[in-house]
């Protein structure tokens, strides 16, 4: 099946682009993206990134050791960030019934859809395995957290349209990466950066896989595409945002310069953004265009927010440091 040119989409309106005829009009992007994912993809084994000598047992049914946060090398925000993390990795069920109910199950699409869930199937895996190894965590808090979390499920922002669930992935995936990456630099723990590299080059993949069959629908449906990517973007939330505890846990992670409105604009945004080239499109229709304008107001006022952020980040950041000095 070949894609229909710019020239030919304009002229159907965009009410002929309903979410079952762009998965068909896509289905080629999908299994050209699909193999290309597979050519470039490198296995790995997650266990291989556990310390397992470091391994004992914990107090309960074997009597072993009970925790404590001595016993660990990582870093009080490296703590946080991977338990936020490794939570949302943990929803993997939820995504993946969101996503294969979008997509469906068969073809390029069903391929890559129990792909992409096998991949990060093994995220969840090596956290937890590195956390309980190497005494990261209380074990008992942790799974009291999972289950909250996982019983509350995962509803998407966008399972109403093919193209905002598309939009949004091309931009989460980034911020996953960037949320697993810098969480490594600050852990204090070589091993878990080495591991958290890992995982995070899966994330990136996954966003180039979902960036490219963004463009591909920019260049089919340009308004409808536009306006998903407008709505996606002022309306952005990261999926763990239904972990328990976790609006104090991301001020930590925001402050201790994991993950913040300057990385989510700088790192995130604008990186897809600048890539499809978003801002330059022409020949929208009147819903694109606006679409396209709202989404340039809203980027410069992330842009002041972060700035306002970065000014009370600095400014806690020196109070903290003038205090430790004076102890």
């Amino acid at each position: 099946m070949t894609i229909a040119p710019v020239q030919r989409t304009a002229s159907l309106g965009s009410s002929a682009w309903t979410d079952a005829r762009l998965i068909m009009a896509l289905e080629e992007v999908v299994e050209k993206e699909l193999n290309r994912h597979l050519q470039v993809a490198k296995d790995w084994m997650p266990h291989e990134f556990i310390p397992w000598s470091q391994g004992r047992d914990f107090d309960g049914v074997l009597g072993g050791e009970a925790w404590s946060v001595e016993q660990s090398q990582v870093t009080p925000l490296g703590r946080v960030s991977l338990v936020v993390n490794l939570l949302t990795e943990d929803n993997l069920p939820s995504y993946h019934h969101e996503i294969a109910t979008m997509f469906g199950r068969e073809g390029a699409w069903g391929t890559w859809v129990h792909r992409w869930t096998a991949e990060e199937g093994r995220h969840g895996i090596a956290i937890r395995d590195f956390l309980l190894a190497t005494r990261a965590v209380d074990p008992n808090e942790l799974e009291r957290a999972r289950m909250s979390h996982m019983s509350e499920g995962f509803e998407s922002d966008n399972a109403h349209s093919m193209l905002h669930s598309v939009a949004y992935v091309a931009f989460q995936e980034l911020a996953t990466r960037i949320s697993h990456r810098n969480t490594g630099h600050h852990a204090g723990d070589p091993l878990c950066d080495q591991l958290l590299a890992k995982i995070a080059n899966d994330e990136n993949l996954h966003m180039v896989f979902y960036r490219n069959l963004l463009k591909a629908a920019l260049e089919i449906a340009p308004d409808q595409a536009m306006r998903a990517i407008a709505d996606v973007v002022t309306d952005f939330r990261m999926p763990g945002h239904g972990i328990p505890g976790f609006e104090r846990a991301a001020a930590q992670i925001a402050i201790g310069g994991v993950y913040n409105l300057r990385i989510h604009h700088d790192d995130v945004l604008q990186p897809v953004l600048r890539h499809l080239r978003v801002m330059e499109i022409t020949g929208l229709g009147p819903e694109g265009l606006r679409a396209q304008d709202e989404l340039g107001v809203f980027l410069g006022g992330l842009d002041a927010q972060a700035t306002r952020f970065d000014e009370r980040q600095a400014a806690l950041l020196a109070r903290r440091a003038a205090r430790q000095a004076a102890q």
